[in-house]
This record gives C-alpha cells, sequence and structure tokens, in this order.
C-alpha cells in the first residue's frame, strides 16, 4: 500500500510538500510520475513543476537515483525494502484539470502531482492531508477525517479534491444516486434553480441507460473571478472551472448547465465506454485511438440534447447550440484536408490548438454534427423507436458491465449499422474517415425533423466581402483567418497581418466601416508585415 503525506508550507509559494511511503518494494524500483491526465489527450510534462526529490529508507538514510526519463526515477534501493519519497510539487495553474495552492485553498488533480510504482497500481491507497482545521474537504474518495481512502492507484489519480474554508454544498438525488454539488469561490449559487434544473436533466440520461454506473457523484466548481471555461470529467466526479462569477448564474448560467450535462454523460461515455486503447490507462505513453467521435463528439451531442429532453432547455436554446457547432464547422477549411478519425488520433499532437491553418478538424464539433445525423439516421431507419441512445445504452451494457473491457472502432461501427442498416458503412468511410463534405447530409437530417439549414453573409464586411477575420491589436487589425479564394487571399494577404490603413487613409478601429465606405471602388490596404510596410 502507498501511503501519501500532503502538507502546506508557506502557501505563497504554492509548493506542495509530499512525503511518500512505499512498503516491499522490489530492487531498484522506478517511481513514476504520469505524463499525461486522461481527459486531456496531450502529454502534460507534469514533472516540470516537480523540485527536491528525494529517497529515504526506514531508517532515514539517503537512497540514491537516476532520472530515466523525464517523468521516471530508478532507486538504488534493496529488494521487500520500505523507502520514502519526498518532493515538493509546483501548484500555480487553476483549471478543471490542474492542482493549485494558495491561502485560501488546496486543490488537487492527483494524476498531475502522485508518484505511483507500476507493481502497486491496483493496490490500496492512502493519503493524508494537513490542512487548516476549519477547511472542507470536498472529493469522491472515501474519507476517514482527513485521510483519503482509495482502493486503486486508478481511482486515486481519477479522483479530485479541493480544501477550502470558501466551499459550498447541497446535494440532490437521482436514481438511486446521490449527487454532491460543490462550489468554491465567490459565487453566490442560486440553490433552488440549480438542483431543480440539475435534477431534470441527471433524471432524463439515467433514464437512457437504465442506471448509473456510481452510487455517489461529486460536481466540484471552482467559480472565478476572471472569464473561464472548462470541464474535466472522472469516473466518480467532474471538476469544472467558470467564471467570472457575476455571470455564472445571470448570462452563464446555460454554458454552466451545458458543461455540467456534458461531464455527467461522460461517465457513461468515456470512463466506462472507453476506447480499448485506453483500457486500461497507461499514464507513461500516449493512448492513440480515433475514437474521438466517440468519446467527445456523440458527449457534445447528447449533453446539449439531454438538457432539451429534460425541458431545461427550451428549443431556441437547444437550437442555438446547434447552430454554434454548424458555424464552427463551416468556419474551419481543415474539414477538407482531414477526417474526424485521423483528428481524434492526432490529439496528441496538436488536439488544443489552432494548430497550422487549414490542417484539421474538431473531435467535439465534426462528432458531434456526425452524431446528430447518426442519431437522425437511426429514427428514421426505426419510425423513431430508436436513436443513439440506443446504442451508447448498448454499449454500456455490453462493454462495460458484461465484459468490463473497452470499446473498439469496429464494435461502434458494428452497433450502428445494427440499427441504421448495413449501408451505413460508406457514411462512415465517407464521412467519419473521409472528408467529404457534411452540407448535404446535414441539410437531409435537419429537413427530416422539419427544420432547414440556412447561409447568410456575415454581418462584417470583412468576412462577407473582403474574406478575413481580424483581431484588434493595440491600434490595429490584426488578420486572424483568411477564406480560401477570397479577395484577400487572391491579393496576398497572410496571417498575423497589421492593417495600417485603406486607400491612404490611417484605420485604428473601424475596419468594416472604412471597407464598406469604398465598397464599389478600389481598395489599397496598406499592412505592417513583421516590421515592414
Amino acid at each position: 500500500m502507498a501511503h501519501y503525506s500532503i502538507a502546506i508550507e508557506n502557501a505563497h509559494q504554492q509548493y506542495i510538500q509530499f512525503k511518500v511511503v512505499f512498503s516491499n518494494v522490489t530492487e531498484n524500483t522506478i517511481v513514476y510520475l504520469p505524463k499525461w491526465r486522461p481527459g486531456r489527450y496531450e502529454l502534460g510534462n507534469f514533472a516540470k513543476n516537480v523540485r527536491h526529490f528525494r529517497v529515504f529508507d526506514a531508517e532515514g538514510k539517503a537512497i540514491s537515483f537516476q532520472k530515466i526519463d523525464h517523468s521516471s526515477w530508478q532507486l538504488s534501493n534493496q529488494a521487500n525494502a520500505t523507502i520514502r519519497v519526498e518532493y515538493s510539487y509546483y501548484a500555480a495553474e487553476l483549471n478543471a484539470g490542474s492542482s493549485f495552492l494558495s491561502v485560501e485553498q488546496l486543490y488537487v488533480n492527483p494524476i498531475n502531482c502522485f508518484i505511483y510504482l507500476n507493481e502497486e497500481l491496483n493496490e490500496k491507497q492512502e493519503v493524508t492531508l494537513a490542512v487548516p482545521a476549519e477547511w472542507k474537504i470536498a472529493t469522491s474518495l472515501k474519507r476517514e477525517g482527513n485521510n483519503l481512502l482509495a482502493t486503486t492507484y486508478h481511482e486515486l489519480a481519477d479522483s479530485p479534491f479541493i480544501c477550502s474554508e470558501q466551499l459550498q454544498y447541497n446535494q440532490y438525488e437521482a436514481g438511486g444516486t446521490i449527487f454532491h454539488v460543490w462550489f468554491n469561490g465567490i459565487v453566490h449559487v442560486d440553490w433552488k434553480k440549480l438542483i431543480h434544473d440539475f435534477k431534470k436533466f441527471t433524471d432524463k440520461q439515467i433514464e437512457k441507460f437504465l442506471e448509473f454506473p456510481v452510487r455517489d457523484y461529486h460536481f466540484l466548481f471552482q467559480i472565478l473571478p476572471y472569464k473561464a471555461y472548462h470541464g474535466v470529467e472522472h469516473q466518480n466526479s467532474t471538476v469544472i472551472t467558470l467564471g467570472p462569477s457575476y455571470a455564472v448564474f445571470e448570462e452563464l448560467y446555460p454554458e454552466l448547465l451545458g458543461v455540467s450535462s456534458h461531464e455527467l454523460y461522460h461517465t457513461w461515455n468515456v470512463k466506462a465506454i472507453r476506447p480499448i486503447e485506453m483500457y486500461p490507462y497507461d499514464y507513461q505513453r500516449e493512448n492513440f485511438s480515433k475514437l474521438g467521435y466517440l468519446c467527445e463528439g456523440v458527449t457534445t451531442y447528447m449533453g446539449d440534447l439531454m438538457l432539451y429532453k429534460s425541458g431545461v432547455f427550451s428549443f431556441k436554446d437547444y437550437s442555438r447550440e446547434l447552430t454554434q457547432q454548424l458555424q464552427k464547422h463551416f468556419d474551419n477549411f481543415g474539414r477538407f484536408a482531414y477526417s474526424v478519425a485521423d483528428a481524434s488520433f492526432d490529439t496528441w499532437l496538436d488536439g488544443y490548438t489552432p494548430g497550422v491553418p487549414g490542417r484539421k478538424v474538431s473531435i467535439y464539433t465534426e462528432g458531434c454534427l456526425l452524431a446528430f445525423v447518426t442519431d437522425i439516421h437511426i429514427r428514421i431507419k426505426s419510425g423513431n423507436k430508436q436513436g443513439l441512445d440506443e446504442v451508447m445504452k448498448r454499449l454500456y451494457f455490453n462493454h462495460f458491465v458484461l465484459d468490463q473491457k473497452g470499446v473498439s472502432e469496429a464494435d461502434y461501427i458494428a452497433v450502428v449499422k445494427s440499427l441504421a442498416g448495413e449501408e451505413f458503412q460508406s457514411f462512415f468511410d465517407d464521412y467519419f474517415y473521409g472528408t467529404r463534405p457534411f452540407e448535404a447530409i446535414i441539410t437531409d437530417a435537419l429537413e427530416a425533423i422539419g427544420l432547414m439549414l440556412t447561409h447568410k453573409p456575415a454581418s462584417k464586411y470583412s468576412q462577407a466581402k473582403t474574406g478575413i477575420k481580424t483581431v484588434v491589436q493595440g491600434s490595429n487589425h490584426v488578420v486572424k483567418a483568411i477564406y480560401p479564394g477570397s479577395p484577400a487571399d487572391l491579393a496576398g494577404l497572410m496571417l498575423e497581418d497589421e492593417i495600417i490603413a485603406i486607400n491612404s487613409l490611417a484605420i485604428t478601429t473601424e475596419l468594416d466601416r472604412w471597407l464598406a465606405f469604398f465598397d464599389n471602388e478600389t481598395k489599397v490596404i496598406t499592412i505592417n508585415r513583421s516590421g515592414k510596410l
């Protein structure tokens, strides 16, 4: 069993102090820190935050070690020994997947900073927290006072916790499961509205799957005074960051509902229905999979749909979310170059950055739209007796409940085809694994449910007629996107060009009005490109 002791010294310096005891270890054992965290399919480089790494035997004598890669240390220890590893971890980043220490809170995602031994991955784990007595502790882990208990390292790594005096708490019940809701930060929680809405979409999701995978579940909200939006799924909990505080129960409330429903749906889809390449997780290498369209695409689609089906979202609310996905799709010219399956495989390369222009697509957006079309196709085929929710239910029971195994691409395709028909294979070939344009299938799916896909010019002249998107930096407009084949593209504009003047008139903040003013005239645009006019 591994025992972790966490202490806070000089919280303003933001280093968490760790002492970890391992018993009966193998000779010359290797200590590992995870290289990535489930839910974020890229290498995290967490070891860059580790300092003062030291190792001792049971008598307190130093044990030598050698770092063998950026997140692994090989020790020079005897067999069957008890060892103590001490280190500090810099925790200064506050998002849904990070760890953070201040004078007001200790927030930890163990996957960032808890070391492990391969031979003890499936052994019991215990964490002792030395935190101020007035601080509350929010976590899905079993608690005995300030001790947190996990059955395996996998459970521990997947169980974030927040310690803070500011924590606010409430709960509700759905489908026999207690849902614990924690808010940390400066926020006025409208508990009546929140619990009413959360129970409705939770009930609807459980209705679709017939059961909830766990008996207790925790929503851990970090509410921030600045703009923030992020959520990360875990088996028994989710962490969601949102801000600014004053907007959370006002204009940001639909976002709060959206990300909460999305992360809850992940309890089935990803934590239970998991790509076979990630069953179990290997924390020391990339876990490549092409199933991002299932993991994130279906979850994005179903998260919003469950809000609508439960009555939490109006049709106007739901159509707004779907329209936003459509807009993102049509704004991204990478759709002509890369399939959503290939983009899923490459999340480890550049999945969370804009990447180079016109190269890739989003597993969230393209996956969501393909989930929508798949759902409608199955409903047409079955006379609206079945849909994508039936696919997900079958995957859940056949691969998680019965067999405790991961899902392959072939598994997902087979279940979809069993409901949509054998002819649906060409749909996978063309749209999931190919780059065939979506316009026709989206138009058909919308028309099948009485809706219409309409196109209208962008409201800004620079986008509609010039073919560029800009942002204001300082006093100039900087080009951030160029429509292929547009006047701007044909004229040779480049990304990051600063627009200085139009027809010899200096431009500051009124780019679109000046472009419109010269609508029927030749426009000579003066730019600053890498310091040259």
